[in-house]
């Protein structure tokens, strides 16, 4: 008679084959990977350890990867996908924000305060996938969305005083993106478009007044150094980063690589980033302001703005008012439908010419 215990091994063994067969049916093949900021957080605790470790050992050594990061090639992160489209780079990450003037389609998938949280942010990730997907391959040369993860929440630095959102008025803010800059000119502020490796420079010198980025992104990068106040609604968004990989590698592999490369990338990449979103968020303030746990080392002690009833209303009118009306004029009438379908129906929000 067969033991429970002899049972549980017969099973384990069954899974364990189950997992070689598998294995044995990826391609053999190898992968040049291309990542977003090398200094900050999703790059080091998430892609890097992916690409470079969990994809050549899960693969049971079929699939080899040579992983770097656009700034340490020295490029901006904007040339990414239009490099991949020619097949220079195979797969890689970067800020979608970056990549609006390629394909301003990818501008619907994140405008300030669209979604005000991490759990409507995921919604509205996974219902855009679609339209994602058709726009890299069209704008792309048939390039492949392989994952969408997020940024921490992109929130306000000022090396001035502010006490609500409507004191950004007259300030020159560095915007992460193409809509997060009309935003800031519709309360009033000068956006102003400037590499994020410039901006603490450009903060302690005066020639802007405040930025935007990820409260974590600025901690680890050390704004708190070169400021002072920090107004943590997500005026930036979630600077969604979109991994790609070039039409031609993509279709170079066989329907079982393609299906279990994109499972391996929402269980053990995708899910971890925005399981970690809210909380790096959180962390992110309590570093850089001294209110509560920070691990990452020694606090700053930055004044935390708290935002008002008032803030959201204006956020909201703007968003309605101005910026979805400017994105759909900069778009073709199917892609505003598509955004009406997908993220419209997500966030009762709709946008038209």
């Amino acid at each position: 008679m067969i033991n429970k215990k002899q049972t549980i091994a017969a099973t384990a063994f069954a899974l364990a084959l189950a997992g070689q067969t598998s294995a044995q049916e990826i391609d053999k093949t190898s992968f040049a990977y291309v990542g977003s900021w090398s200094s900050l957080s999703l790059y080091q605790n998430f892609e890097n350890p992916f690409w470079s470790k969990h994809i050549p050992e899960a693969s049971g050594g079929n699939l080899s990867t040579a992983v770097t990061t656009f700034d340490q090639m020295g490029l901006g992160g904007g040339e990414v996908y239009r490099l991949m489209a020619r097949n220079v780079i195979e797969v890689t990450s970067t800020v979608a924000d970056y990549a609006v003037q390629d394909a301003p389609e990818l501008e619907g998938l994140d405008m300030p305060m669209m979604a005000p949280d991490v759990e409507t942010a995921r919604q509205v990730a996974e219902a855009y996938w679609p339209v994602l997907d058709e726009a890299f391959s069209e704008r792309f040369d048939g390039a492949k969305v392989l994952a969408v993860a997020p940024y921490p929440s992109q929130v306000v630095f000022c090396n001035t005083e502010i006490s609500s959102l409507s004191d950004l008025k007259d300030k020159k803010v560095r915007a992460s993106g193409r809509t997060t800059a009309e935003f800031l000119e519709a309360v009033g502020a000068e956006g102003i478009t400037l590499n994020y490796s410039e901006v603490p420079g450009a903060l302690q010198r005066g020639v802007i007044d405040c930025a935007v980025t990820g409260s974590l992104s600025g901690y680890s990068s050390g704004w708190y150094e070169v400021a002072t106040h920090l107004y943590p609604l997500p005026v930036g968004g979630w600077d969604h980063v979109v991994t790609a990989m070039n039409g031609k590698k993509w279709r170079s592999l066989s329907p079982d690589t393609q299906e279990w490369l994109l499972k391996e990338l929402k269980e053990n990449y995708e899910a971890p980033v925005w399981a970690s979103a809210v909380d790096e968020t959180k962390e992110g303030i309590a570093c850089l302001t001294g209110e509560g746990e920070c691990s990452r080392g020694e606090p700053g002690n930055m004044v935390l703005v708290k935002a008002t009833d008032s803030d959201f209303e204006q956020v909201s009118r703007h968003l309605e008012e101005t910026l979805l009306p400017n994105w759909a004029a900069r778009v073709d009438q199917r892609w505003v439908d598509r955004w009406n379908e997908t993220i419209g129906s997500v966030t009762g929000l709709k946008a038209s010419k």
